[in-house]
This record gives C-alpha cells, structure tokens and sequence, in this order.
C-alpha cells in the first residue's frame, strides 16, 4: 500500500482517525468519509485488511477450499470416479492463495484513495488523548485528532514454556504460510483455528495429533453438533486427546519432543512440527491506551459501550480488541457503529446475536442461544434435530453425517437459536440469523417456500418438526 503522499508535516490532523487497518478498521474508516468525515488510517502492515485478509480468514479459506477438492476427489473412488491420488504443487498452491489476499488488498487501497483518505503505513500508539505517534520507515508522524477509532486487533497467545524460536513450533500465522508438510503434526488447542488447519494438512498429508484441555472439540459450542465432525475427523486423524494438556515441548534434531498429561494421551512423542493453536490476546496494552485516558484491563481488552465508547467519550473501540467473539463481521458492524455515532449519527450495536462457523469438513456453525446455555439459563424451549440423512441434496453429496437444529421458545415457538453441521452449513446459517433478529417463529419458517433439493430446506424442516407439521420424516404423536 502506497501511503498518501500529501503527507510531509511533522504534524497532520484527523477529524477521525482510525488506528487499524483490519475489517474494522478499514469499515470504520470507508464509513466515517462517506459521512464527510476527513479521516486519517493507521496500519502498521503494508497491506490493509488485517489478520482475516492477509493472515486469517481469507487464505485459510483458499486453502480449505483445496482440501476439500482433495476430500471430495478420494471419497468419490467408491462411488465410481477415479482420478487417481493427486499430486501437490505446494508452490503454485501458497501462490494461489496469496494472489486471492493479494487481490482483496489491492481492492481496498483503491477504496481508500477514491474515498480520499490519509493513509499512513506504520507502528500507531497514543501520546494523549488527542495525538497518536506513528513510527514510519521515514521517521515519526504525529497525528492529533477530534474523534479517534481503536481498532488494533490482536495476536496469536504464545505459551511462554514453549520454545518460541523454534522454526517447528508455529502458530496460525506461520501455518498459512505453508513452508512445508511435516510429516507428524501435533495441534495444541482443538477449536476452529486448530481444526481448520488440521483440515487442511491433512488433506497435503500430515499425520494429524490434535490436543485439547476440554472433553470435547470446538468447546462452547454444543456436544450434538460437534459430534458428526468429531466422529469423522477421528478416523482421519492419528490422535484426538481430550482432556490433556502439554505440560512441555523439547527442542531436538530429529523433532520436538511434546510431554501430555491426560487418561489417553502417551508421556510423550516426537513431531516434526507443532501448532499452538490456543486463542488470541488483544493488542490493548501494545499502543500506549492509557496515555489517552483509555481503561485497558488485565487482558489487554478496552470495555465499549453500545456506541463503541470508550471510557474517554471521544475514543471508541471496536473488533478483537473490544471484547469476544473475535470475528470479522462483528468487528465490521461495530466499525460502522463507531463512524456513524462519530459523524453524528444516532446508530448503537444492538444485534441479538452473531453467528460463529468453524470451516472444517463437515462444517459447523452455530447462533443465537445455544443448547446448553438454554439449559443454564432455565429456559423453557422446544428442540427439533434434522438428520441430514433424510436430505435428498446431503445424500446426492456423498454425506449423510450433518444434521440442522433448531431451540424454539417453547409458548410462543419464536427462534432461540439454531446450529448445522454438514457440508456447507456456514452458508445456511445466516437464515437462522435473520429468523432470529426479524423475531421469526417456528411456524413462519416452516410456512417460508425453500427451493428443493437444497442443504436449505433442512432448516424449514426442523421448524416443521417443532409444529409437527413435517411430513419428510415420520414423527410419533
């Protein structure tokens, strides 16, 4: 990215200035110019698009998407169509992924110079609580403000015990950049980022280990839809340990030797490589928040009100370093929260709920109130399970794993939640989503045509289920 060249003052001002160049960031800021504002962004990568666009979402995405021609293409064998076992370019692969981000990159900072905002390429913290020093490759650029948008994301958490210099030992980061396929793999943390990295290096493979501290995968999400995959994955993979912990990684030239501590998981084994996959930390305490007044707590998160407002009435704060769940779309809405309340609007972050997906194979995505929250909660609800096993479209898929759910309250059979599981299900969920902030009810979903054969109908199907209107499948009075 080209920083504006008009920039050649020791001193420049924003009316809004926005720390972050990620999906928040970068909303935050297209947002705030076409409300007329004069905004100034700072992103200390030279591509805009943060960690989704450049190290996260998006090149994971395009190298899933490989894994599952690969899948698809070795389970079609039985069923009459051989193409023989592929052979993997790993170079014209990591190349392909990168001209996917590459292009997205490219689009913004197109977006940013028709839009006429100052874009300064580097290292932002605040001096303050009205300028910000930017360290450039040029030298110090001081920005001062009137309004200012934190959105400076966060980082992969590293296990201090761990030997961190190790080139064998990676986080998310260094597994998109797809260097090599070890041999043995071992995932440390069985969530989302774990498991779609496991997707994809077993598809190139790698013998896959995963480790987790809980007793099942994907943790907070509910144990029925994270079965199917479970049950999957378990035959693809060398290992899954529940329940166990790495007490301790060994540096040795034949591989990194990893101690467990756990009822199934050995003393020890040697891999060829190890991804710490166990979450990430905001980046609140890394830019100088508290010279400007900003309460930054012990994790590094900044609190934000429904308008994004920071302790300090002229800061808002959006994205990772906000607050859970750390998503892309929830720190994009709040981004436009934040420019709009801003640039004077009278807007405030009010979704019901934000749906999380995990891209693994099948895949499993989940909104609203979960089952086991319903449970803590002592809701009174009604549940409904689709098998996907009865969906004409899953069976002509080769699958028949997936299942769609649906939590109904049980007097007025309005959507609580919902969660899929199966092929494509991160495609399906956003209807479920909708359903639930238009205030949908079991009946309007049922009553809503679906086109047929589609993965889609499985939702209409269990809103059937929950009036006992279904006729696909045979329910008992």
């Amino acid at each position: 990215m080209d920083a504006n060249p008009a920039i050649n003052e020791s001193t420049i001002h924003a009316e809004v200035l926005v720390l972050g160049g990620g999906p928040g960031g970068y909303t935050a800021a297209f947002r705030a110019a076409d409300l007329g504002k004069q905004v100034v962004l700072v992103e200390r990568y030279p591509a805009l698009g943060g960690v989704c666009l450049n190290v996260g979402c998006i090149p994971s995405k395009a190298l899933l998407h490989v894994a599952q021609i690969i899948h698809e293409v070795d389970e079609f064998e039985q069923h009459g169509l051989n193409y023989g076992k592929p052979t993997l370019d790993i170079d014209k692969v990591r190349a392909w992924k990168e001209s996917v981000s590459n292009s997205l990159v490219d689009g913004l900072a197109r977006l940013v110079k028709q839009r006429k905002i100052t874009l300064i390429q580097g290292t932002g913290q605040f001096t303050s609580e009205r300028m910000v020093e930017v360290k450039t490759e040029t030298g110090i650029q001081n920005v001062s403000f009137d309004q200012a948008i934190i959105a400076a994301g966060s980082h992969p958490t590293k296990i201090p015990v761990f030997p961190n210099d190790d080139p064998r030992l990676w986080d998310s980061t260094d597994a998109l950049q797809l260097k090599e396929i070890p041999k043995k793999l071992l995932i440390v943390g069985g969530g989302i980022i774990g498991l779609e990295m496991a997707t994809v290096y077993h598809a190139f493979g790698s013998e896959i280990s995963v480790v987790e501290l809980m007793d099942q995968i994907i943790p907070g999400c509910d144990n029925d839809l994270v079965t199917p995959l479970y049950r999957r994955i378990k035959k693809q993979y060398k290992n899954i340990w529940l329940e166990t912990r790495v007490t301790s990684i060994e540096k040795h030239e034949d591989g990194l030797k990893v101690s467990f501590e756990g009822k199934s998981a050995p003393e020890s084994a040697l891999f060829d490589a190890v991804l710490v996959a166990v979450g990430r930390k905001p980046n609140g305490k890394l830019i100088g928040a508290e010279l400007a007044g900003v309460n930054v707590d012990e994790l590094g998160f900044i609190a934000a009100d429904k308008q994004q407002r920071t302790n300090v009435p002229h800061i808002f704060a959006i994205g990772d370093i906000a607050g859970n769940p750390m998503l892309a779309h929830k720190a994009s809405h709040e981004g436009k929260v934040a420019a709009e309340v801003a640039s004077g609007l009278k807007a405030g972050f009010d979704a019901l709920t934000i749906p999380a997906v995990a891209y693994t194979d099948p895949e499993v995505t989940w909104m609203g109130l979960t089952e086991n929250q319903a449970k803590q909660q002592g809701i009174d609800y009604d549940k409904a399970v689709f098998p996907w096993a009865a969906s004409g479209r899953s069976l002509s898929l080769g699958r028949k794993e997936g299942l769609t759910k649906i939590l109904c309250e049980k007097e007025t059979g309005r959507i609580l939640g919902a969660g899929m599981v199966g092929p494509n299900a991160g495609e399906l969920i956003s209807e479920a989503v909708l359903a639930l902030e238009m205030g949908a009810d079991a009946e309007d979903i049922g009553l809503t045509v679906h086109p047929h054969p589609m993965l889609s109908e499985t939702f209409a199907f269990a809103a059937e289920m929950i009036t006992g209107s279904i006729t696909d499948l045979y329910i008992k009075k």
